[in-house]
Parts: C-alpha cells; structure tokens; sequence
C-alpha cells in the first residue's frame, strides 16, 4: 500500500496553473487572530451565516480559516479580490464559482479535518479531495461492512488488528474523494465504489457501481500528510502534473 511521498514545498511567487497540472495545498486552521479576522472579512454573508451555525468556537475559527483560505488562493489564481467571488453549490453541495474571467474554467474542491485542511485545484478537470484524522472506532469490521464492496471486505479481512484502524480511513477518503469528484455525494452508496489497496501498489478504483470504464475515467492516488491523517485525491483522466505546496501565514500574493 503507497501513498505517493509528495514535497509540501512554498509556492513560487509567480506560479502558474496550466491545463497539465493539478495543485494540492496544505494549511493548517490555527492561525493568529488578526489573520483570521483578515480571512473572515472576505467571506460572503452565507458564509458567515454557515459559520455561526456550529456551536463551538474553534469549529467557526477553523470553518472560517478554511473558507477564507480557499478564497485567498482561488483569488492569486485569478487574481480577483478574495471578497469578490461568488460561489454556486451542485446538488451535493459541490461549490464551484459562480462567474469565471472569460477563458478560465478552473475546478477546485477542499476538505478539512482536526485542524487541517486540504486544497484541489485544476482546469478544465473534476475534482475532489477528502482527508480524515486517523483515530479510534470501535467494531470496524461492523463499520466496514456497511460500506465497503465484498472484495475490499475480504482484502480488510486479512489486515492483523493493529492494521485496521487506518486501512478503514483510507479505504474511507478514497471513496469520498471521488464522490466529491464525481458529484454524486450521498447519491451513491461507499460500498458500489471498488478501491484497490494493494501491498507496495498505488491505490485504484476498480469499478463504480459495477462499472469497470466509469472508474478508468478517474486518477486516484494517496497524499502523505502527516501522521496521523489519511488523504486522497481524484482528478478526472490521467496524465497530469502534481505540486503540493504548502501555506504559510508570511505567504504573501501581493
């Protein structure tokens, strides 16, 4: 099993996303307080709204980093003020930009957890990202078998105790990357998404739904984050370029 060891690197002051590239960005959600209150200004009045809706204050905090983050970084791409973009939300709730500069089709998608946050970005490509911190279930082959397919349930099967516990979270962010890729959110059951997690081989998506061609549409790969954290990526088609970079609070796109 090998989640591909990717460089979370500082981007480059003049960075550039080409039809070839996807890039992913790190940033953690514990920023100082004049930064967060920085990225909350940029947020629209849903968003706010969404963000005095969870009832404890480190969740708005890092509801609102997050948001502010992704307005942050799609506003260097298309070097439009963070506070003026619009975003429309899909059937699953998949946000996407309401109005795009002429000639620009970006994608993007974002996932968070336990103080951590993940960005996808790409053109003219879906794409959908999903991250989890790793911690204690209880009755995970109970868990697994609500929502893997009858191959992952015998490959989970035979993993040794200690093993499970972050096979199930990676089986777990796999399937959600694609749906969230894909769209489909809650429309399709886990258990109809095929994953492969082979010893020393890059996970796959077998088949959708019973569907081996729907799958071969899609890239899927692993991140390596940090430990603790499982994540992963799907991009529609392959033969595309990574960068990972890596957010910093001194990072400046002026």
């Amino acid at each position: 099993m090998v989640a591909r060891n990717v460089q979370w690197e500082r981007p480059p002051a003049n960075m550039f996303l080409s039809h070839d590239d996807v890039h992913v960005w790190r940033a953690s959600l514990d920023q100082p307080v004049l930064r967060v209150q920085w990225l909350a200004r940029t947020l629209d009045a849903d968003e706010r709204l969404r963000a005095q809706r969870f009832y404890f204050e480190q969740d708005r905090i890092h509801f609102t980093v997050a948001r502010g983050l992704l307005r942050t970084i799609l506003g260097y791409y298309l070097g439009i003020e963070p506070g003026r973009l619009r975003f429309s939300y899909g059937a699953q709730g998949k946000p996407s930009l309401e109005e795009m500069p002429e000639g620009e089709r970006i994608r993007f998608n974002l996932a968070r957890s336990r103080g951590l946050s993940l960005y996808a970005f790409t053109l003219d490509r879906e794409i959908g990202v999903d991250l989890e911190h790793i911690r204690l279930i209880t009755e995970t082959e109970q868990s697994a078998h609500g929502f893997f397919s009858d191959q992952e349930k015998a490959a989970f099967q035979g993993l040794v105790e200690h093993q499970k516990q972050r096979a199930f979270f990676r089986y777990w962010t796999c399937k959600e990357a694609y749906l969230k890729a894909s769209g489909e959110g809650l429309e399709l059951p886990l258990d109809q998404i095929d994953v492969l997690l082979a010893s020393g081989k890059p996970a796959r998506l077998l088949s959708i739904n019973g569907d081996i061609q729907e799958a071969s549409r899609w890239s899927l790969e692993e991140l390596k984050l940090v430990s603790g954290f499982a994540a992963a990526l799907v991009v529609e088609r392959d033969s595309y370029h990574l960068s990972c970079w890596q957010w910093s609070e001194n990072l400046s796109f002026k």
